[in-house]
């Protein structure tokens, strides 16, 4: 029913070259020389019917145009899996600086949000607690996680409405125009400078 992962990111020795068949390739065999999207299909094929899957990935997972991922990412976007993508800012992480994205997918999005994909774009979110470490606040991650439930219409979240610079909600032409990158900065455009 729900899917929780921060997986490894940008693996090249996973033994993908072993598992060319395996039955989790639905979307097409992620390459063997990194396991990003094998562990994309992994969660979907062990996803629940009516489940959510949410994962931490590198932020070259939302626009990749390798000859084996950028096919698989069309068909997940085609087949209405992507629910929300969330752009996170660098230096969250003790292990590396990297900025990383969330990712939100699902078998059965809510029936008003059908064929729409959210785009939130929180590169700009946090500060930095000393050197090398950023950190989100409480306020940082209910913003985002409000704007995420006003958009699944969910009940006391408010009216979901686009916000230039920070959310989006996108159709299935759109993300086509844009070649399928997932990447939130496309979708909501950049806050106006006082």
């Amino acid at each position: 029913d729900i899917v929780l992962a921060n997986p490894p990111f940008n693996i090249s020795d996973w033994g993908g070259e072993l598992l060319q068949s395996d039955k989790r390739w639905k979307w097409g065999v992620p390459p063997t020389g990194n396991a990003n999207y094998a562990w994309v299909s992994h969660f979907l094929h062990h996803l629940a019917p009516k489940g959510m899957a949410g994962f931490v990935m590198a932020n070259g997972s939302m626009s990749t145009g390798s000859n084996a991922e950028q096919p698989m990412r069309e068909k997940w976007v085609q087949e209405d899996l992507v629910a929300c993508i969330v752009a996170l800012p660098g230096q969250l992480f003790y292990a590396t600086g990297i900025p990383v994205c969330l990712w939100f997918m699902t078998k059965a999005k809510a029936k008003g949000r059908a064929g729409e994909t959210l785009f939130i774009d929180a590169r700009k979110m946090g500060t930095m607690v000393d050197r090398t470490h950023r950190e989100l606040s409480s306020d940082d991650i209910n913003r985002i996680a409000g704007v995420y439930n006003a958009w699944l219409e969910r009940k006391g979240a408010g009216e979901y409405a686009d916000e230039l610079g920070f959310c989006a909600s996108a159709n299935l032409e759109e993300i086509e125009k844009h070649g399928f990158v997932l990447t939130p900065g496309r979708y909501c455009g950049s806050a106006v400078e006082e």
